[in-house]
């Protein structure tokens, strides 16, 4: 059974930087894309970037590129999102999403999700 745990969300001031984890497990993850999606209050899903887990293949949000990073340490299963230069509108929950082969800009193509971590950027 596929699980994803996310961890490391908090509050932060504008201009700050979190970084975020997401550890996987359940199976082998050689050719599979791991997202972050947030959501914030009141508005849908939105993607935020991916990796692909066996190559170096990433994409990004047009909202969040050259701020944040998106890595993975295949040794540990984890995936992480560095985000620096942290914005108010950047404020939501933050999931990490898995599904097969494929990056995807959609949230409605990932098949696993965690539960969430909620990121604050305070102004």
């Amino acid at each position: 059974q596929v699980q994803l745990d996310e961890s490391g969300g908090g509050l932060v001031q504008a201009g700050g930087s979190l970084r975020l984890s997401c550890a996987a497990s359940g199976r082998t993850f050689s050719n599979y894309v791991l997202a972050w999606v947030r959501q914030g209050l009141g508005k849908e899903r939105e993607f935020v970037a991916a990796i692909h887990w066996s190559g170096d293949i990433t994409y990004y949000a047009d909202v969040v590129k050259g701020r944040f990073t998106i890595s993975r340490d295949n040794a540990k299963n984890t995936v992480y999102l560095q985000m620096n230069s942290l914005k108010p509108e950047d404020t939501a929950v933050y999931y990490c999403s898995l599904r097969y082969a494929r990056i995807y800009t959609s949230p409605q193509g990932y098949d696993y999700w965690g539960q969430g971590t909620q990121v604050t950027v305070s102004s």
